[in-house]
């Protein structure tokens, strides 16, 4: 097995025990609910430890329910790993294409020809 094979199987297994493992350990069971977000979880703190506090600015959208709201944020995460891997599949093809003129000569004209050049030719 290759290395990068190894590498590869090792960080899906961490990523997978990331996600069961908070779930099969029972982490949150004693909490009203168990896995908010940090946004929310600040607000409890802040609303503790001050309680006449208000929020300087208000949100310029407040989706109308909380499954509006995650399917916005999968949405917007979607996207920016659709924009992420765009990237890096570019960076690899420009890399790919570059080794692959490297091999034929580096003589840039296509199926790897050399060319004559002009003062040769006259």
């Amino acid at each position: 097995m290759k290395r990068h094979t190894k590498i590869n199987l090792l960080l899906l297994a961490l990523v997978v025990a990331l996600a069961v493992l908070p779930l099969a350990l029972g982490l949150g069971d004693h909490k009203k609910e168990p896995f908010t977000g940090a946004d929310a979880q600040a607000e409890s703190a802040i609303t503790e430890i001050r309680p006449d506090y208000e929020p300087w600015f208000s949100p310029l959208y407040e989706p109308p329910s909380g499954e509006v709201e995650s399917a916005l944020f999968a949405l917007q995460a979607a996207l920016g790993a659709g924009v992420l891997a765009y990237y890096f599949g570019l960076r690899r093809g420009r890399r790919q294409g570059a080794e692959q003129a490297a091999s034929q000569g580096g003589s840039g004209a296509p199926g790897g020809a050399a060319t004559p050049d002009r003062e040769t030719a006259a």
